[in-house]
C-alpha cells in the first residue's frame, strides 16, 4: 500500500529555505559576539573621589589670635605732703651734739663682747685641716686610754659575738668630744659600749685650719676580741 502525501505536507522541499535561515541567524550571533564591547572599571578613581569628599569635609583648623590683656594702670604718683610752719613757732625740742672724738690714749674695753654660742654652732665641720686633733699623749696614749677603758660586755660574750666597731665624733674648737655616734656597728651591745668609751675621752687638742682652732670630724675603730 503506498502512502499517499499532500505535496503542501513535503518538509524536504522547505529545506533549503530552513538552512538560510539558519545560517543568517548564526552569521547574526557571530556578528554580535565580535561587536560585544565591555568597559574595565577602574577602581582607584573612585577611591580618590572618596578621598576628596573626605578632605572637603575636614574643617579647616584655626588658630585664635592671643588676646593680651591691656597694660595694668600705673600707680597713683604720691604727693608729697609738706607741712608748712611759719618763721615765729619756736621748736620745744632742742638738738644735743655730743663730742664723740676719741683722744690717742683713750683705751677701748673689748671684754665684754664674746662669740655667742649659736655662732660656734653653726661653725663647719672640718674632716681634713693643716693641724688635725691629738689625743693627749698621741695615738699610743689614745689606743692605751681605750684598751683599759673598754668593758666586754657580758651578753655578748657568753653569745660569742665580737668584731670591730667604728665611732665617729666631733672635737670642737675647745678640743672638747660631741657628737659621738656609731659609723660601723657590729652588736647594739658592743656598739654602746664602744660610745661609752669615746664619751669619757678627755679633751684632745683641737685641730686648727689657717692658726685657728675649728671644729674636725674624727673617727677611731675599737675592736672587741674574746681571748
Amino acid at each position: 500500500m503506498e502512502v499517499k502525501k499532500s505535496p503542501k505536507a513535503d518538509l524536504e522541499n522547505k529545506k533549503s529555505v530552513f538552512m538560510q535561515i539558519g545560517l543568517v541567524v548564526t552569521l547574526a550571533v557571530v556578528l554580535i559576539a565580535f561587536e560585544w564591547t565591555t568597559t574595565d572599571v577602574d577602581v582607584s578613581q573612585f577611591e580618590m573621589v572618596e578621598d576628596l569628599e573626605a578632605e572637603e569635609e575636614i574643617m579647616p583648623i584655626t588658630r585664635q589670635e592671643e588676646v593680651k590683656p591691656p597694660p595694668p594702670p600705673p600707680p597713683p604718683k604720691v604727693a608729697d605732703v609738706l607741712n608748712i610752719v611759719e618763721d615765729d613757732v619756736e621748736l620745744d625740742e632742742e638738738l644735743d651734739i655730743e663730742d664723740t672724738e676719741m683722744e690717742e690714749d683713750t683705751e677701748v674695753d673689748f671684754s665684754d663682747l664674746a662669740m655667742d654660742e649659736e655662732e660656734a654652732e653653726d661653725a663647719p665641720v672640718f674632716f681634713i685641716v693643716e693641724e688635725m686633733p691629738e689625743f693627749p699623749g698621741g695615738e699610743e696614749a689614745l689606743r692605751k686610754f681605750i684598751a683599759q677603758s673598754v668593758k666586754y660586755p657580758v651578753i655578748a660574750q657568753e653569745n660569742g659575738i665580737q668584731g670591730r666597731v667604728y665611732v665617729s665624733f666631733v672635737v670642737n674648737t675647745k678640743g672638747a668630744v660631741t657628737d659621738v655616734k656609731i659609723a660601723r656597728g657590729v652588736d647594739p651591745n658592743l656598739d654602746k659600749e664602744a660610745i661609752r668609751v669615746v664619751k669619757s675621752m678627755p679633751a684632745w687638742t683641737p685641730g686648727k685650719q689657717r692658726g685657728k682652732a675649728v671644729k674636725v670630724s674624727y673617727t677611731v675603730p675599737i675592736n672587741f676580741v674574746l681571748q
